[in-house]
């Protein structure tokens, strides 16, 4: 008697979705790191303009590029270490999450800031992603109840929980509102991501 052979190990298929997920994070901060440069270099900051404008038609188009923009480089520097860090844990579960995660905060932490944020003013940076990124990892430990998803919040929690201080308006300059609805993202794309719940054992005399 014969099987089909896997021509893709478990072991191998793990290997290339995390080297898939490594150069998606290097393609993505490759390419905001030179967007800062070119808008630093060239440009005096002023890309920072097509930011997200609260309820201006035009500032939506700032919900695609504003994860791209920054102030200055010390900005998306401040930024670079934690996507970095939390967007590979998240790559370490699964480079579906990541996407899917990166994807739902980029569209609730736009939205959000384009409702809801200060008139006058434009949002840019990274940061709505990384809160996105925590609030994943945090919630997937409450949606999605397994020793490994525990892990990685109480990883992403002892690096970076200060962060939950961010969603809050105790600082001028910052965009507490895209941190506020990125975590929100965040815990939309865990709960949508979670596992189905097995269903409970069945007692066959019941019936009767």
């Amino acid at each position: 008697m014969t099987a089909p052979l896997d021509p893709q190990p478990p072991k191998r298929t793990a290997l290339v979705q995390w080297g898939a997920g490594v150069q998606s994070l290097g393609i993505l901060l490759g390419t905001m790191w030179a967007i800062a440069l070119v808008n630093s270099l060239l440009f005096s900051n002023r890309l920072v303009f097509y930011g997200i404008r609260p309820r201006n038609l035009g500032g939506l188009w700032g919900i695609l590029f504003a994860p791209f923009l920054h102030l200055n480089l010390a900005h998306l520097l401040a930024n670079t270490v934690p996507f970095l860090v939390l967007g590979g844990l998240i790559i370490l579960r699964s480079l579906r999450d990541f996407w899917v995660t990166l994807g739902i905060t980029l569209l609730v932490s736009g939205l959000g800031v384009w409702l809801f944020g200060s008139a006058r003013s434009v949002h840019v940076g990274a940061s709505g992603l990384v809160f996105g990124f925590f609030g994943f990892l945090l919630s997937s430990s409450l949606f999605d109840r397994s020793l490994p998803t525990l892990i990685f919040a109480v990883v992403a929690f002892f690096l970076y929980g200060s962060l939950i201080w961010g969603v809050l308006p105790l600082q001028d300059g910052v965009s507490w509102e895209g941190h506020l609805f990125g975590f929100v993202g965040g815990a939309i794309a865990a709960k949508l991501l979670a596992t189905p719940a097995e269903p409970a054992a069945r007692d066959d005399w019941s019936d009767w």
